[in-house]
């Protein structure tokens, strides 16, 4: 008879087994975790546009992007361009620093070169200018990718006015939704004029973007239009600057936008310099129909904007002029940018697109 509360011997020894097997199953299950997790947190950099091989060009330029994944909060990116035997940091000097996106995306502009290097860095991590060869990771460098350049770009591009400019094939939130754009709907004529439309393929409208692939800085910008008076409220032309690599606030961005921001009642064009919530920093005006040419002057401290008729008997009058003084960017990595896209205001009231609608650029001149 056995008493209560007492095991047999080999009872007792089999529940013991049991019991140091369950507990090695476990450390090891844990074991397993932490090395998987470890290994799942190692950072790693990808990337899905890598710019053509060049010798190298100072003077062009093209997007490089990819996506960063177990980057540490505060961690940033450091590009660099291999020309000849020499790493040179990207874009600029005065800029060496690329910042992740929330959804782990990260993207510049990049001088062309044989080779793109892009490091992972702490925000303690101060990248030299030039490299001759890259670190290894370390020393505030957690992570390295590196690609050569690209037989052809992936980019678009066509020839305007004796400059070569990108087309955009991203989407962009620019217009208070985000609207698609394709390369499609870009191209320059045998006259030479450059054509931006908006285009509806199946159900979905998309849009037009360019910029040139070089800075041009300080200087006058001329634009000359042909009619664009017919638009629906809700097209909108811009003309603009923008700066990828700056650390000044709204990308360096000035604009002369060409829209009635789907009110049908407002004036259907506006010299802007960012940020608009301003009162002087925006200057809003009516623009006749007609041919026009749009005009751009960007100096120290000062940027001033005027419309007149394109027409050369009539080039001494003026439609519109303002002068700003404040909020003035200065010249970095900027490029010059059209776009035509449809706003969609965000009381979600604004009227939908009923047909296409194009703008035609006859020619753009610069002057240093």
């Amino acid at each position: 008879m056995r008493r209560r509360g007492i095991w047999p011997a080999d009872c007792g020894t089999t529940i013991l087994n049991a019991t140091l097997l369950l507990l090695a199953l476990v450390f090891f299950s844990l074991i397993g975790c932490r090395a998987g997790t470890k290994h799942n947190s190692e950072p790693n950099i990808s990337f899905n546009q890598v710019p053509e091989w060049s010798l190298g060009d100072e003077n062009l330029q093209d997007v490089m992007e990819g996506t960063v994944s177990g980057a540490r909060q505060g961690q940033r990116l450091v590009i660099y361009t291999k020309t000849g035997n020499l790493w040179w940091v990207q874009p600029l000097v005065s800029s060496p620093f690329t910042s992740i996106a929330s959804d782990h995306v990260w993207r510049n502009e990049v001088h062309l070169g044989t080779d793109y290097a892009v490091l992972l860095v702490d925000p303690s991590y101060d990248p030299p200018a030039v490299l001759a060869q890259l670190p290894n990771p370390g020393q505030g460098v957690s992570a390295i990718g590196v690609s050569h350049g690209q037989k052809h770009s992936s980019s678009f591009f066509v020839d305007f006015s004796s400059f070569r400019w990108r087309v955009r094939k991203a989407p962009s939130d620019r217009g208070g939704s985000v609207n698609p754009y394709s390369p499609d709907n870009v191209y320059a004529d045998r006259s030479g004029a450059l054509h931006l439309r908006i285009v509806k393929r199946g159900q979905q409208w998309s849009c037009s973007e360019v910029n040139l692939t070089r800075s041009l800085g300080y200087g006058t910008y001329s634009f000359t239009v042909e009619d664009i008076s017919k638009f629906e409220p809700a097209v909108v032309f811009s003309i603009f600057t923008w700066d990828y690599s700056t650390h000044q606030e709204n990308y360096g961005e000035f604009d002369i936008n060409m829209t009635r921001w789907s009110d049908p009642t407002a004036h259907n064009a506006e010299f802007i310099i960012q940020p608009p919530v301003v009162p002087a920093n925006i200057s809003r005006f009516t623009a006749p129909g007609g041919k026009l040419k749009y005009t751009i002057v960007w100096e120290p401290g000062r940027v001033s904007m005027l419309t007149g008729p394109a027409s050369a008997r009539a080039s001494a009058s003026v439609i519109s002029q303002h002068v700003f003084t404040s909020e003035v960017p200065t010249p970095g990595f900027e490029s010059i940018r059209m776009a035509l896209y449809i706003y969609r205001s965000p009381n979600g009231k604004s009227p939908g697109l009923e047909r296409p609608a194009e703008v035609v650029v006859d020619q753009f001149e610069y002057l240093p």
